[in-house]
């Protein structure tokens, strides 16, 4: 199979049947093999029912449905497990991606060689203050944190050999950033290209001003678990030992001082009176909880078993 292409999607009813027909159209015109899997993120509209018409038209178009919402990350990770296509692409179900893109991005991926290639839509129809400016600043602060130089890390429109969505773990609200973790694990041939973005015709954005803030909250996680994911003590350990050696450092100067005014005849100072003792000892605590901190976490690591992060309420065509 050449392609497929997982779309999540929250109360998009309205835009997947023309959606669809537009993927299709592309595919005929372009003679590919492909799926269409729908990830259905808890709609509480008729975007199931919606999925299942189509499902039933047309064999090419499979679904799954969550509980409730999980999130885009949990919806993408579903979808990565039941592809097949030797090229997998993302897209949102807005119709503000373009299925026209399709073809140049498939062609990147099996001529060009590269492992992933990220869409940048660098004309944008959002609004200037609310996303255009934040999203400018998140991509900066992404591309200096993770060494990945992408202009739109947030574009939903990317394409990626199969080994490598089968590769990387999406969790929590990691769908940001995962050329990261491509990177992270391996697969350093990573590309762009400039796609086409639409005006949303239907409904609204489900994202508001804190995707941002959660944005950056994942950046430092991610910087933190590409580097001392594996070894954690590495970092709270050095820090504890550290903090814990100047402390005790600190503590010995007390103690010389104090005896040595107190054989040259001086008044020396009492412990508790000297600024430097608390110092001393609040430093070696921190030390001690960090380099426990390290040590718990990992025990933690290597006794760690993934639990299940969502719940498929049903399948079509799976």
């Amino acid at each position: 199979m050449n392609l497929s292409i997982i779309i999540p999607l929250l109360n998009e009813q309205e835009s997947l049947p023309e959606l669809h027909a537009w993927i299709v159209k592309v595919m005929i015109a372009n003679q590919y093999s492909y799926e269409v899997i729908f990830i259905d993120d808890g709609s509480t509209d008729n975007s199931w029912q919606t999925i299942e018409t189509l499902s039933k038209e047309d064999p090419n178009v499979k679904g799954i449905r969550f509980f409730k919402n999980y999130g885009k990350s949990q919806a993408l990770h579903a979808g990565f497990a039941k592809a097949q296509g030797d090229v997998i692409i993302t897209m949102d179900a807005d119709l503000q991606d373009s299925p026209e893109e399709i073809p140049e991005l498939f062609k990147m991926v099996t001529e060009g060689n590269y492992d992933l290639v990220s869409g940048w839509k660098k004309k944008r129809y959002d609004h200037v203050v609310t996303k255009n400016l934040p999203s400018k600043l998140f991509n900066w602060a992404a591309r200096k944190t993770s060494g990945v130089y992408l202009n739109d890390f947030n574009c939903g429109l990317k394409a990626y050999q199969q080994k490598v969505i089968k590769n990387i773990e999406v969790s929590g609200e990691m769908h940001r950033y995962i050329p990261v973790l491509a990177k992270n694990a391996g697969f350093g041939k990573i590309g762009e290209k400039v796609v086409q973005h639409q005006a949303r015709k239907y409904g609204e954005s489900k994202f508001g001003m804190s995707r941002f803030i959660n944005g950056f909250l994942d950046l430092i996680t991610i910087w933190f678990l590409s580097r001392y994911g594996k070894r954690p003590m590495h970092l709270f350990g050095a820090l504890g030992v550290i903090m814990f050696i100047f402390g005790l450092l600190a503590t010995g100067f007390i103690i010389v001082v104090k005896l040595i005014k107190l054989y040259s005849g001086m008044h020396p100072l009492l412990v508790t009176e000297n600024p430097l003792f608390y110092i001393a000892l609040t430093t070696m605590i921190i030390g001690t909880q960090l380099f426990l901190a390290g040590f718990l976490g990992e025990i933690i690591l290597r006794s760690n078993t993934h639990s299940e992060r969502y719940k498929i309420a049903s399948e079509v065509n799976l």
